[in-house]
């Protein structure tokens, strides 16, 4: 039983309706990545627009379109706000202007540069947020065809197309110099270099999307990910849906001081030093992390 929803909605509907949203996502973002005419009567030409935050393309535009019809339409009702990479960045951030109980957080397409590379890497993200900390996250892999649920303190699990599920099967490694990596190929950080140097592990995996970083720990491929504020910081919803999906599975995400992530703050930005695990080595490796950045920048705020 799954009641941390607002007045009126059913966590059963919720989830049927969520799943044909995101399946008609991904069937968007799949056309765009092929060259093919997009259902739902959007335009076949893959404009990009770079900006100075990264690109923009047609397949952003129109699954933030799509998802903010389908909830609209599907939702009429429901007393909630929502948020999403593109509608967010014509707006002006400077302070809480969400202030309402529960806040929806989509990225319509996280890993714009990997789509645009053709990796298959990229993910589209839904966080419902109540105040300040999200109680589910959905993270879409269209490449993969796997669509992840997680809900705050009742679990995780996959689905494919036909409601086929896959349960979470982390690692049972443990030891920091076992644990491996999963690390951004477009985003790399020569701060992170140098730390690993202080603190051996296991290996490092390059992997596009945070969505895609965090559905490896859930596979059990990687253990854990580490995400330094360089010139630009991670914004909400780059972690609030990969947040609540690994911590309903039982994985921890927080500072490297150990505090907790939160939400709907001014900009919407998730700076510092942001650990996501399996949750089995998150302290001593917290720790280390921590130690490891007062020796290499005493002056970052984790």
């Amino acid at each position: 039983m799954f009641d941390e929803l607002p007045p009126g909605i059913d966590c059963e509907n919720l989830l049927i309706e969520l799943r044909g949203v995101c399946w008609g996502a991904a069937d968007i973002l799949r056309a765009y990545a092929r060259g093919e005419q997009p259902p739902y009567g959007f335009e076949r030409v893959l404009k990009v627009d770079n900006q100075s935050d990264g690109p923009v393309t047609a397949a952003d535009l129109a699954v933030n379109s799509w998802l903010l019809k389908s909830f609209q339409e599907k939702f009429p009702l429901a007393d909630w706000t929502i948020i999403s990479e593109e509608t967010a960045k014509g707006e002006n951030l400077s302070g809480n202007s969400y202030g309402r109980e529960w806040l929806w957080i989509l990225d319509p397409l996280d890993g714009t540069k990997d789509f645009l590379q053709g990796t298959g890497e990229y993910a589209v993200h839904l966080a419902l947020v109540r105040r300040n900390k999200p109680v589910l996250g959905i993270v879409l892999i269209p490449e993969l065809e796997e669509l992840w649920f997680g809900l705050i303190g009742l679990g995780a699990w996959s689905e494919d197309r036909l409601g086929r599920k896959r349960e979470v099967t982390f690692s049972q490694r443990k030891k920091i110099s076992e644990l491996l990596l999963v690390s951004s190929k477009n985003h790399r950080d020569e701060r992170l270099v140098e730390l690993l140097k202080l603190m051996p592990i296991g290996g490092t995996k390059m992997i596009g999307s945070v969505g895609c970083k965090v559905v490896s720990i859930l596979r059990g491929e990687a253990d854990f990910y580490l995400s330094l504020s360089g010139k630009s910081a991670p914004k909400d919803w780059d972690m609030a849906a990969p947040e609540a999906l690994l911590v309903a599975a039982g994985g921890k995400f927080t500072h490297a001081n150990g505090n907790a992530l939160t939400y709907n703050n001014k900009n919407f930005l998730q700076e510092g030093c942001l650990i996501a695990s399996h949750g089995f080595s998150h302290n001593e490796l917290s720790e280390k992390v921590l130690l490891g950045i007062k020796n290499l920048a005493p002056e970052f705020l984790v």
